[in-house]
C-alpha cells in the first residue's frame, strides 16, 4: 500500500529517450514543475553533451541512463525485463511517489506506486500510415507489450486524440479515463523575425513517417530553397541523403528557433505525426504552414495551415508555389498559425500535468506487482 504525500516535494520518476521529441517534451515539463523532483531515467542511446548540460540546468532533475535497447528497436524484448528491473530500483533509491512511463514496456515494474502512461506514437500506427497496411507479425510481440503496459497503467495520457483513436484501432485499449493533454512550448521563445525566402522543415529524416524525402524531391521544381533540420543518421544504421533540399543538422533549440523565426513557410508532408512539437514551434515563429492532411494534424491546425495528401507531390508543389508567389495570402496564413499557437503553452501544459500527479498521489493506491 502506498501513502500518499503532500506536493510540493512530489518526486517524479519518468522515462524518456534521446532519440526523439520525447526528450523536449520531457525537459519542457521538468522544466515548467518546478514544484516537483524528477527523476529523468533515460533509456537507449545516451543523450549529447548538449542534452546532458540542458538536464543539468534545472534544479529539480536529477539524471539516471542505461543503454538498453528502446522498445521500438531490433531486439529490444531482450532488455525489456532488465530496464523494468532497473526503473524498480531507481523508483526505490529515490523514494518515488508516481511514475511517468513516456512508452509502454516499462509500465509494468515491480513497484507499489502509481503508473502514468503517455503515448506519445506507437509502432502499429507507425506502420499503418507508412506501408497502408498492418504491421507484420513479426511485431506481435511489441502489440503485446504496449497492450499490457496500457492495462497496468493507472492513467493514460496522449497529446492528441488521434494517438488514442490509434491505440483503440491497434490494440484494443478504451479507457474512458483516458486523457488527451496537448504537447505545449515555452511561447516566449519563439517569433517572427525579418522572413527569409526559403521553406523550411524539420524532423528526422530517416523516418519514413516524416516523410521529408518529398520535399527533397520537389524542391529542384521551386523558386525558394528548401532547408531540412534534424538528424539524418539512424540510430539503427544508414543515414539518408538529399538531392535537391540542403541539410542543416542537427541543431541547438536557440539555432533552431532563430531559423524559425526567419523562415516564411513551414512544410511538414507527414504520413504519421502525433503531435507534432516542430510544427508548433514553427507556427509561434510565425511561418506558415503546409501540412500533411492526417486527422492528428487536422485535429490541432484545423483553419490555420494548408493541408495537403501526403505523397500528392503534385498538390504539394502547388501548394508551396502558390504560397511562394502569393505573399498576401502567405501572410494570412502565418498570422493564423501564429494565433492558434498561443493555445500551446507549456504553462497550460504543465498545469494539467500538475494536477494529474496530485489526483493520481492524492490517496492510497493499491497495485499489483509486476
Amino acid at each position: 500500500m502506498m501513502q500518499s504525500r503532500n506536493a510540493p516535494g512530489m518526486t517524479v520518476l519518468m522515462t524518456a529517450d534521446a532519440v526523439g521529441g520525447v526528450w523536449n517534451y520531457a525537459l519542457s515539463l521538468c522544466a515548467s514543475l518546478a514544484q516537483f523532483r524528477f527523476v529523468l531515467a533515460v533509456i537507449g542511446p545516451p543523450p549529447s553533451a548538449a542534452q546532458r548540460a540542458a538536464a543539468a540546468r534545472l534544479g529539480n532533475v536529477a539524471l539516471e541512463e542505461a543503454p538498453y535497447r528502446l522498445e521500438w528497436m531490433t531486439d529490444a524484448a531482450a532488455d525489456i525485463a532488465a530496464s523494468r528491473a532497473w526503473l524498480s530500483a531507481l523508483a526505490r533509491r529515490y523514494d518515488t511517489d508516481l511514475v511517468h512511463v513516456n512508452g509502454y514496456a516499462q509500465a509494468q515494474i515491480a513497484i507499489q506506486r502509481p503508473i502514468l502512461i503517455v503515448a506519445h506514437s506507437d509502432v502499429l500506427s507507425w506502420w499503418q500510415a507508412v506501408h497502408r497496411e498492418p504491421a507484420p507479425p513479426e511485431w506481435d510481440d511489441y502489440r503485446r507489450e504496449v497492450a499490457a503496459g496500457l492495462a497496468a497503467a493507472d492513467r493514460i495520457v496522449a497529446p492528441s486524440r488521434a494517438v488514442l483513436d490509434d491505440l483503440r484501432a491497434h490494440c484494443g485499449i478504451c479507457r474512458d479515463d483516458a486523457l488527451v493533454i496537448s504537447n505545449g512550448i515555452d511561447l516566449a521563445a519563439y517569433g517572427p523575425a525579418a522572413k527569409r525566402p526559403v521553406v523550411m522543415a524539420a524532423g528526422r529524416l530517416w523516418d519514413a513517417a516524416k516523410n521529408l524525402a518529398l520535399l527533397d524531391d520537389v524542391a529542384a521544381a521551386l523558386p525558394w530553397p528548401v532547408e531540412i533540420a534534424g538528424p539524418a543518421t539512424n540510430p539503427e544504421g544508414g543515414a539518408a541523403e538529399c538531392a535537391a533540399a540542403r541539410l542543416l543538422g542537427t541543431l541547438t533549440p536557440a539555432e533552431l528557433a532563430v531559423r524559425l523565426g526567419r523562415a516564411a513557410i513551414f512544410a511538414a508532408p507527414a504520413r504519421y505525426e502525433p503531435f507534432g512539437l516542430g510544427i508548433l514551434e514553427a507556427a509561434a515563429s510565425g511561418c506558415a504552414l503546409v501540412l500533411g492532411d492526417i486527422p492528428s494534424l487536422r485535429g490541432n491546425w484545423e483553419g490555420a495551415a494548408v493541408f495537403v495528401a501526403p505523397d500528392d507531390r503534385a498538390g504539394w508543389r502547388s501548394a508551396l508555389r502558390h504560397l511562394i508567389d502569393d505573399e498576401g495570402d502567405r501572410a494570412l496564413w502565418a498570422f493564423a498559425a501564429q494565433q492558434r499557437a498561443r493555445g500551446f503553452s507549456r504553462e497550460r501544459m504543465a498545469e494539467r500535468y500538475a494536477a494529474l500527479y496530485r489526483e493520481m498521489t492524492a490517496g492510497s493506491v493499491q497495485r499489483e506487482v509486476a
